[in-house]
């Protein structure tokens, strides 16, 4: 049998996953790392713990294959818009700043204002920049650490690093490049926009596509991973755009949305639009399509700081907490009795652009309990998306009639129902929902390989096994908490800022 290493590098952990070539998930194995917060907004990992993870999961997904079998490939499909500098000799400079860091909010508005200010940019670009965004951070890079910026030969992304630990080469995938400063059209980097910026693009490595053949893995990587040289390194791609194409929805206008550490709505497109209301349109793992993608920044790591926040009595004991949560929530009525739970946890991307918002319980009484709090939170990310696809419609002229559920979170039954009821649309779970991410960066090898030749056959690896229908009955509690969900961002905005801006302002 002929197998796919597909790596999928979380926020939170590794997932590798072994993908025969008739497109079915044979093993899979996991391994968590740590993640830093050296400063109130700041957010960095370890580039060496996500090799480690690779190397462990890889070894274990293999430790059992027979000596006939064959590994023909690996792939990975990784966390977007991280910030990794090496030297010439690919040493690390710095630990990866995360995508969810937002340290350079002071080099944003410097940026914006080389384009005259934010309105003027805002109008160039469909969005303004913030302290997330990536080349603001690199500006950061710039000024506080230049002599780390001076000795960078390249910075690269998650997955850049990944497939330098494996091959040598210092590339960066066209999926990957978007988060950075991506020209859609020309398939090539921002240049004008980083030169403006201030931002040496020589400093930037080759592009390649999702489905180019980077390399095999030099015998040093083989070794240390349990692998041969002959196994072939492809672009593979960011997470979104994976889990995007492992979800099925490749079509025009086809929507999907994936709830794991954060959470998103991704609908495929043919054609490449302009940054809206924080939507971004970003190059699709499929080189020929592009993708809008709208991201919540915090779900599924919420629900695990609340468990282990309010359910630690019964973790110790052994009860199976996630079961024991659903249950809960399942007995609160729609709306948690008129408790609202905002997720944003650190800060978000859409549908507005904050770095200083954050989390709020707000309308909390004696008459709740965990549950109402629980379900609030669930309630609070389902409003959040909802707010995202609103935009969406609105601003793109999409109508969406279904949507695709892939991640973990779509194994909470409580929570998909209520997420149909928020959003009044049909969700459609796949059968391995938790395994899209790997099954799309898996595609990307086939299509390498030869083994396909285009990306069809994706919605027959991973196919449709449960749907969720909305109850009428749930619409008017849910406008009305979706209308006071959105009055409490406005209204608290102000607060947010003058609470937050210092601190998250400090070099």
């Amino acid at each position: 049998m002929n197998y796919i290493i597909a790596h999928d590098v979380g926020t939170q952990s590794n997932k590798a996953v072994l993908i025969g070539t008739d497109g079915k998930v044979y093993d899979s194995f996991e391994k968590s790392y740590g993640i830093d917060f050296p400063k109130p907004g700041w957010v960095e990992q370890d580039p060496k713990d996500y090799w480690e993870a690779i190397c462990v999961t890889t070894r274990k997904v293999v430790s059992e294959l027979n000596k006939e079998d064959q590994i023909l490939a690996m792939v990975f499909s990784t966390q977007a818009m991280g910030i990794i500098p090496v030297d010439k000799e690919g040493a690390l400079l710095y630990k990866n700043i995360s995508w969810v860091d937002a340290r350079a909010n002071s080099q944003s508005n410097k940026i914006m204002n080389r384009f005259l200010g934010k309105s003027i940019f805002k109008k160039i670009t469909g969005i303004k920049l913030s302290g997330k965004d990536v080349i603001p951070k690199l500006l950061w890079v710039k000024e506080q650490l230049p002599e780390v910026y001076k000795n960078t030969y390249k910075f690269l992304d998650v997955n850049g690093y990944l497939k330098y630990k494996c091959t040598n080469k210092m590339v960066a995938e066209w999926s990957g490049a978007c988060s950075y400063g991506f020209d859609l059209n020309k398939k090539d980097w921002e240049k004008t926009f980083f030169k403006v910026a201030g931002i040496d693009v020589n400093k930037l490595p080759d592009l390649v596509k999702s489905t180019d053949l980077v390399g095999s893995l030099t015998k040093k990587a083989a070794q240390e991973l349990g692998l041969t040289t002959g196994v072939k390194i492809f672009g593979g791609s960011d997470d979104t755009q994976s889990a995007a194409m492992g979800s099925g929805q490749i079509d025009h206008h086809q929507a999907h949305i994936y709830l794991g550490s954060s959470a998103w709505i991704g609908v495929s497109s043919q054609k490449n639009h302009k940054f809206k209301n924080g939507v971004a349109s970003l190059q699709s793992a499929d080189p020929s399509s592009s993708l809008l993608v709208g991201i919540t920044e915090s779900a599924g790591i919420n629900v695990e700081w609340a468990l282990n926040k309010f359910y630690k009595k019964e973790k110790e004991q052994g009860v199976d907490i996630y079961e024991l949560m659903e249950k809960e929530v399942s007995e609160i009525p729609a709306g948690a009795d008129d408790l609202i739970f905002t997720p944003w946890f650190q800060g978000e991307r859409t549908p507005v652009t904050d770095i200083t918002v954050r989390s709020t319980i707000f309308n909390l009484g004696l008459e709740h309990n965990r549950g109402h709090i629980m379900c609030a939170m669930l309630e609070g990310i389902g409003y959040n998306l909802k707010w995202t696809i609103d935009n969406i419609q609105k601003d793109f002229g999409i109508e969406i009639n279904e949507i695709t559920v892939i991640g973990g979170g779509s194994q909470n039954g409580a929570w998909m129902q209520s997420l149909s009821d928020i959003l009044q649309i049909k969700l459609r779970i796949t059968e391995n929902p938790k395994m899209a991410g790997a099954i799309g960066s898996a595609m990307t090898a086939f299509v390498g390989l030869g083994l396909e030749n285009d990306f069809g056959r994706i919605k027959e690896f991973n196919p449709v096994s449960k749907s969720y229908f909305p109850r009428k009955n749930h619409k008017d509690v849910y406008q009305k908490m979706f209308k006071n969900y959105k009055v409490i961002y406005y209204g608290l905005k102000k607060a947010y800022q003058n609470i937050n801006f210092e601190r998250f302002n400090k070099n």
